[in-house]
């Protein structure tokens, strides 16, 4: 972390920007930033909203001014250090179907990454993601770093409507739409996982700093596992 700014946020907030660049490390920072702010602020904290980079940090104007926010920030930067005993985070399996039928964007993925979908699929549940982030619907994880070879761009025309489930990449992050929205990510299959109960505690599943990894099932056993299989018949421009 090096040369950490303040940027107000309305009338009761306060951006920390801790970071130029997009690194699994920067979760350390983020964290132990979190966590001195509940302590300092207590009862007068509202929200802390963590990103990639920054945490957005939202706190009662009727208890503190943002004068009094920013000394208090400021202190706790000077003395800030990583949360390495975070570092691990709780891991989540997510059964997903990969196939062109609930995932029309697997080919375009493929062809973008001159690989074969099967490569595609491959790389794509090998490895662990990090949440980074929560936003754009309840429950929606902005995971990543997806491997370099996948990184492709969203689609030009955003679907209308994307189905409960969809995984989708779009850059170097990867998700699983908790709901039916718009969306303009590449789908390349489906999951199983209830990524939001409003009768779970916290709601979303998943948490930032959680670990995800797609694990690749059949056809039946997605269905087993109560997966919908509703093809995606709309057609959009790449």
């Amino acid at each position: 972390m090096a040369n950490p700014t303040l940027e107000r946020a309305g009338l009761d907030g306060w951006m920390v920007r801790l970071f130029d660049t997009i690194e699994e490390q920067n979760l350390l920072w983020l964290t132990a930033l979190s966590h001195e702010c509940e302590v300092a602020f207590g009862a007068a904290l509202v929200d802390v909203v963590p990103s990639y980079t920054t945490l957005l940090v939202i706190f009662d104007p009727l208890q503190l001014t943002p004068c009094d926010v920013r000394i208090q920030l400021v202190n706790i930067l000077a003395r800030l250090e990583p949360d390495e005993a975070g570092a691990e985070g709780e891991l989540h399996e997510l059964p997903t179907w990969y196939d062109a039928s609930v995932g029309p964007d697997l080919q375009r993925v493929a062809e973008l990454s001159g690989m074969t979908t099967e490569s595609v699929i491959e790389t794509h549940s090998r490895q662990q993601y990090r949440v980074f982030a929560l936003g754009f619907s309840p429950g929606f994880a902005f995971m990543g770093l997806l491997d370099e070879s996948l990184k492709c761009p969203r689609l030009a025309t955003p679907r209308a409507k994307v189905p409960t489930g969809s995984v989708a990449i779009a850059g170097r992050q990867t998700a699983a739409y908790p709901a039916v929205t718009p969306g303009g990510w590449n789908l390349i299959g489906r999951t199983t996982a209830r990524l939001f109960d409003r009768n779970r505690e916290g709601f979303s599943l998943l948490k930032v700093g959680d670990r995800v990894r797609f694990v690749g099932v059949s056809r039946t056993t997605f269905e087993k596992q109560g997966g919908d299989v509703t093809p995606v018949k709309d057609k959009v421009a790449p």
